[in-house]
């Protein structure tokens, strides 16, 4: 048998497009080359392009995800593994058109991919489910002026984020101190995406703990705590190296097992399917809050999943495989 062709679906429409091209190389630089052959597909304004080296593009068929290389030859891919962070391809879309035209794919289904997008649908989902989450309130777009920002701060309280409720990479997301700054960070929030989410400060200590599961196997990988000095884990925490990541993170056994217990149940509940990433935020009283849940985590090699995976005394090629052969299987 020959290989198997992979399609590593990347970009998007949001502000995180270049961040998913990233993470689109980390995967690319990740794969068994000896059982896949590899091409990078970009999805962004409209266009769905493959990649085919040497700064050509190639068209995608929509019909049936398919492009033609040089020589005429149609490639179809067997599998593509989905790496935008945003929309399309987080927030149900992309997986909804592979579920019609039949093509496996990396991520959740479209409900979970569409709810876990939400964060505040998937915040208020979890506490039915008896999952500790900050209190919260929505605003949509075209309602804001409609919003007393007294009511907002006795509803909240102060300090408190304000973020767009669909999105990530903590664009647009501001910490607000006093009612000054609140207007200003719902305008911004309101840049990013249509509705606002006005969230509670929880202060703690931040960690993240990744996940997946075959059809063999439960991997819960090590936690890693997130540390910065700055006033939250935004964007140049993240990518620009203003963060200490301590993987595995400074808990006890006893947190370590709670934590990753309660990951595993999260994916479950949910019925996850590929890696998965789930933000915390414990607080006073050892109590585990859940900040948000990814489910295409960041994947260059410096990001949390690669880390944790390292930790974990795992190689980041079997994993990778593992979550294709049992989509496949």
């Amino acid at each position: 048998m020959g290989k198997k062709i992979v399609a590593i679906v990347c970009g998007g429409d949001s502000s995180e497009h270049d961040v998913s091209m990233r993470s689109a190389a980390g995967i690319e630089s990740f794969l068994d080359k000896e059982r896949y052959i590899i091409y990078k597909v970009e999805i962004h304004a409209g266009k769905w392009e493959a990649l085919l080296g040497n700064g050509k593009r190639q068209t995608v068929d929509r019909n049936d995800f398919s492009f033609a290389k040089e020589d005429g030859l149609t490639i179809r891919p067997d599998f593509c593994y989905i790496t935008i962070h945003g929309a399309p391809g987080e927030n149900g879309i992309l997986q909804g058109y592979f579920d019609l035209i039949g093509m496996p794919y990396s991520t959740c289904n479209v409900l979970v991919e569409s709810m876990t997008y939400d964060k505040f649908v998937l915040n208020n989902y979890m506490r039915g489910l008896g999952v500790s989450v900050a209190d919260s309130l929505l605003i949509r777009i075209g309602h804001d002026k409609e919003v007393d920002d007294e009511d907002i701060i006795e509803r909240i309280g102060l300090p408190c984020f304000v973020k767009p409720a669909r999105g990530g990479s903590s664009f647009g997301t501001t910490k607000v101190k006093d009612k000054a700054g609140l207007r200003p960070a719902i305008e911004v929030a309101l840049k990013e995406g249509e509705d606002v989410m006005v969230e509670a400060f929880m202060p703690g200590t931040e960690i993240t703990c990744g996940c997946y599961k075959t059809k063999e196997k439960s991997v819960v990988l090590p936690i890693t705590e997130v540390v910065t000095k700055r006033e939250f884990f935004d964007y140049d925490a993240k990518y620009n190296g203003e963060v200490s990541e301590i993987t595995p993170a400074r808990l006890t056994d006893k947190m370590t097992e709670r934590v990753q217990k309660l990951t595993s149940m999260i994916y479950d509940i949910l019925g996850c399917h590929g890696i998965i990433r789930i933000d915390y935020i414990i607080t006073e009283g050892s109590k585990i809050n859940m900040l948000e849940i990814n489910t295409t985590p960041g994947m260059t090699a410096t990001s949390f999943i690669p880390q944790q995976v390292r930790a974990a005394g795992l190689d980041i090629t079997d994993v990778m495989t593992d979550i294709i052969e049992d989509t496949l299987a």
